[in-house]
């Protein structure tokens, strides 16, 4: 039988980290490594989640963490779902000490991207960015390709929980960058528009295609492709109920990205 993985779960108490650490915890083939957040730090993480005692403590430095892991014989995957700010520097961070990388926050610029692609090129390693970790949304992805190819009209609303930092969501730009690279422009001006409210028509992505955000308590995650023609509007809409349905896409990208030798953004290219 095979070692099983360990994992660094970076946020460890934050709404999705908390998830991530339930799952690893429970995969038969990774086990959690360390938990680190900056709240109850020294508590077990078992307990503080209410899982019962897991003997791991919560530490408060990735640093320390890393060092450790860097002296481990098995590849260790940090996974990490914090804010944009900090994502950056704790993928660095490990990177420069041998430890892989998962990350599903969303925030970081194209410049922040490519610079740690670059990063993790030059070490050849892997880490996995991915905007959105559910398979349904993939999925709707996809659709939203093969639809383009009959309508000329889309525009994307993204819908979230108002304690996210970031607008319009990572998922949405994807969505929007996706239906660009196909090369077509979408929406040809049909009037000459005017907002008399600054951003009423939303934000303009690749190809003219606009999105709109919505951030009210009570969502978690909800995204909408319309596509509009005459006499027809098609809808292509997921809905996130639960964060569990983000765990069979981050235990796909853990058991992957340690085979990886460079940085893969878009859970899509792992499927």
């Amino acid at each position: 039988m095979s070692t099983p993985i360990p994992v660094i779960v970076v946020g460890a108490l934050g709404k999705m980290g908390r998830e991530v650490v339930k799952t690893v915890q429970q995969a038969p083939d990774t086990t959690l490594y360390a938990a680190v957040d900056r709240k109850q730090v020294g508590e077990d993480i078992g307990e503080a989640l209410g899982l019962g005692a897991f003997e791991i403590p919560i530490s408060g430095s990735l640093q320390e963490v890393c060092v450790a892991a860097a002296q481990e014989k098995h590849p260790v995957v940090m996974v990490d779902f914090t804010h944009p700010q900090a994502v950056y520097e704790n993928v660095r961070m490990a990177i420069a000490y041998g430890v892989y990388a998962v990350v599903g926050t969303t925030g970081l610029s194209p410049e922040q991207i490519e610079d740690l692609a670059e990063f993790v090129d030059k070490a050849g390693m892997g880490a996995v960015i991915a905007p959105n970790f559910s398979i349904g949304m993939v999925l709707l992805q996809e659709a939203a390709i093969r639809a383009s190819q009959y309508f000329d009209h889309v525009e994307i609303i993204e819908l979230h929980h108002n304690q996210k930092a970031d607008a319009p969501s990572g998922t949405a730009l994807q969505t929007a960058q996706r239906l660009a690279e196909l090369g077509k422009t979408f929406n040809l001006p049909q009037v000459q528009e005017s907002e008399h409210l600054t951003g009423a028509r939303g934000a303009c992505a690749g190809a003219d295609i606009r999105i709109h955000s919505v951030r009210l308590p009570g969502l978690i995650a909800h995204q909408e492709v319309i596509f509009g023609a005459p006499g027809q509007i098609y809808t292509l809409r997921h809905d996130t109920s639960d964060r569990q349905c983000y765990m069979p896409g981050v235990l796909l990208a853990i058991r992957k990205v340690t085979q990886l030798k460079r940085l893969i953004y878009g859970l899509e290219k792992l499927l």
